[in-house]
């Protein structure tokens, strides 16, 4: 297997998440993020991607937000609940990728910000088109979500050797 082949990275912000008198970890979604994570999911399934796996925050909303989503794409990838992804920092979500098989191509996250924002502004050497912008403009709010490429291998996955290729927010 080359060392320059294609990868895929989509970072994916859960969706509104409630405020119940329980733990940040044990947070639901509101009913706003049920919308929400639905259009996600139609959207990333429109987008053609086959992902190879996803990786989710082990938070109740991250969860939620998972499920509904991938009840949209014609097929659900192997996925993997992270403890790592709650509250991670872009460097520990770095190191997170990195131990990604190399026979991943595709592969979603599904996490928290600022972790998540963060990382796509790190990961992003340089943006097509206009997604930079749309992304600066509008943050990484609930159930946005960033796609980037890069060439290599996982373990070679840094801070400015990615490309932004998309973006997308709910009320986009």
């Amino acid at each position: 297997m080359s060392v320059a082949e294609f990868r895929r990275i989509v970072l994916f912000r859960h969706a509104k998440a409630d405020w119940p008198q329980v733990t940040d970890h044990e947070r639901p979604l509101a009913d706003r993020g049920r919308t929400d994570a639905a259009v996600a999911g139609l959207k990333l399934a429109d987008s053609g991607i086959a992902f190879d796996l996803a990786l989710c925050s082990t938070a109740v909303r991250t969860r939620e937000t998972w499920k509904i989503a991938v009840s949209e794409f014609a097929h659900r990838p192997k996925t993997a609940y992270e403890e790592r992804i709650y509250d991670a920092s872009p460097g520990e979500l770095i190191a997170l990728l990195n131990e990604t098989p190399d026979d991943v191509h595709n592969l979603l996250l599904v996490g928290h910000n600022p972790g998540v924002q963060n990382l796509a502004d790190i990961l992003a050497g340089s943006a097509e088109d206009d997604a930079r912008q749309r992304m600066s403009a509008r943050g990484f709010p609930a159930a946005a979500f960033a796609v980037l490429t890069f060439e290599g291998s996982w373990k070679t996955l840094e801070p400015g050797v990615a490309t932004l290729v998309d973006y997308w927010a709910p009320s986009d």
